[in-house]
């Protein structure tokens, strides 16, 4: 399986999936158009070991929901990216079995190794 869990409006995540030969070969999923679901979300949170891996701390959301000034627990973070698509960190990358998260220039260059590109 190859897929991308990405923004449409995100010029990052359009950048990446450019890098990346416009994404040819993934399924692409919008998650503003197309929420996340309990098992996409259950089946990452397996493959990465927490939700909170999965979780974006630089959502607009999360401080203005005075979420910064609260301890947050694992079955918060998966609520709150299942209530709100900004708290999914992105792109979220899957090769296989591998899961990248993030818009890091070495998660991309990882995707981009694992490709073989």
């Amino acid at each position: 399986m190859k897929k991308i869990y990405y923004l449409s409006t995100c010029d990052t995540c359009k950048r990446i999936i450019g890098e990346l030969n416009n994404a040819k070969g993934f399924d692409l999923q919008d998650i503003k158009t197309e929420k996340i679901t309990s098992e996409q979300i259950d089946w990452l949170k397996e493959k990465l070991g927490s939700y909170e891996a999965l979780f974006s701390r630089v959502a607009l959301k999360y401080r203005s929901m005075g979420l910064n000034k609260k301890e947050l627990h694992e079955m918060d973070y998966r609520n709150l990216i299942l209530e709100e698509y900004t708290f999914l960190k992105r792109p979220v990358i899957i090769i296989e079995d591998d899961v990248f998260v993030g818009n890091a220039k070495k998660t991309v260059e990882a995707v981009k190794a694992r490709l073989g590109k």
